[in-house]
């Protein structure tokens, strides 16, 4: 088979010329890289990775194909995907496709054969930046007219992504084994992974579209909120931080991920930041300071929340008190908040990660315990609640 020239152009000029992979074309996006030496078939359906060209730093990507088990949504959601070298054969059993036919299944244009982590350290010492992935016709475009079409897209700042992302349509999981009581979860992104461990604890789930109202939610009148991860910037969500507000404001239990805990942070009164060139991987090491824990964990965020570690804080909108209780050991970037006077607490990575690390777990089963004793009424603080009924194992073959 003849390979195809493709070439990686990012805002600076730089340059990488590669071989094209995946679907041929032209795709624009910000570039971040991520670090993980498995999973690359969570990590392409987790949509939390819209709007970006995810460079893999893992030399070799694809060896294990795909199957129809491990995709964390309906499709692939990175803007582009720069590898350096794809597998040419797949050795899986549970695999029943290649991974460069999905890539061409959902139009994502990719690039192979070139240095990944020369790529990574570009952006690590430049910051995340504007860049795009050009094959087929659009390889032959001018460097000039490509390096214009990189540098004149819209900034992944100000943009807001859930309604790309989110489900049209309300749906619900079933709990598994005795039902708890019931659990909106507002769709900014969800994964499958994320719903499949709420239904695990016991929560009759129903998975709300990201437009969903105030009126909405308390019509379905749940036990608690859970607002999931994706992409965008949290500055861009006002519906979602007001509806927020208010479900908190009802006194209803809400637990956040990832984007999730962004948008408890800027309902809590609280601003949010755009990270120089974000947290991706599977090998973040975060800080629990309510139990001194150290946890490896999975993360993707570009953006953070601004409040400053080691403080009890004041709602600056009327929500009581509120501390950082988890952290980045890297750069102290806050990783979870929790709020003192409410039923409230998130965190920015992801517990529900596959193909791991498993170290969070636990923060399901401390919902669960805060809604329990929610419905008891019995007091119970979120941040040291230990979990006392053990979840159905719901871990995937091969995590």
């Amino acid at each position: 088979m003849t390979r195809e020239r493709a070439v990686l152009v990012l805002e600076d000029g730089t340059r990488y010329d590669g071989w094209a992979y995946g679907a041929r074309g032209r795709t624009l996006g910000e570039v971040v890289f991520a670090t993980g030496m498995t999973g690359y078939q969570e990590t392409l359906t987790d949509p939390s990775y819209a709007g970006q060209i995810v460079v893999q730093t893992a030399p070799h990507i694809g060896n294990t194909g795909v199957n129809d088990e491990d995709p964390e949504s309906r499709r692939i959601w990175v803007a582009g995907y720069v590898v350096r070298d794809p597998s040419r054969v797949v050795s899986n059993h549970r695999a029943n496709a290649s991974l460069d036919d999905h890539l061409e299944r959902d139009g994502i244009v990719g690039i192979s054969g070139i240095d990944t982590r020369a790529i990574t350290r570009r952006i690590r010492d430049a910051g995340a930046m504007k860049g795009g992935v050009f094959s087929g016709p659009d390889a032959a475009l001018s460097p000039e007219e490509q390096g214009r079409l990189v540098r004149e897209q819209v900034d992944m700042a100000g943009q807001s992504l859930s309604a790309a992302v989110s489900t049209a349509e309300p749906y619900v999981v079933p709990a598994v084994g005795e039902q708890i009581g019931t659990l909106a979860v507002l769709d900014l992104g969800v994964k499958a992974s994320t719903t499949r461990y709420l239904a695990a604890r016991g929560f009759e789930v129903h998975v709300l579209p990201q437009d969903s109202t105030i009126e909405a939610l308390r019509d379905l009148a749940p036990d608690a909120l859970f607002y999931s991860n994706g992409p965008g910037d949290p500055a861009a969500s006002e519906s979602q931080v007001a509806l927020l507000q208010e479900s908190l404001r009802d006194g209803r239990p809400f637990f956040g991920i990832c984007f999730g805990n962004q948008l408890l942070g800027r309902a809590l009164g609280f601003g949010t930041y755009k990270l120089p060139f974000g947290h991706r991987g599977i090998n973040q090491p975060v800080l629990d300071t309510t139990t001194g824990k150290v946890e490896i964990t999975s993360q993707n965020h570009g953006f953070a929340v601004d409040a400053p570690v080691g403080e009890v804080l004041e709602s600056p909108v009327g929500f009581g008190r509120v501390e950082v209780s988890h952290y980045s050991l890297n750069d102290n970037v806050v990783e979870g908040l929790r709020a003192l006077d409410i039923p409230a607490f998130s965190v920015q990575y992801h517990p529900e990660a596959a193909a791991g690390p498993h170290d969070s777990m636990y923060l399901f089963d401390r919902f669960r315990d805060m809604v329990v004793a929610r419905n008891e009424g019995r007091p119970l603080d979120a941040a040291t609640a230990d979990a006392t009924t053990p979840a159905a194992d719901v871990t995937k073959e091969g995590n």
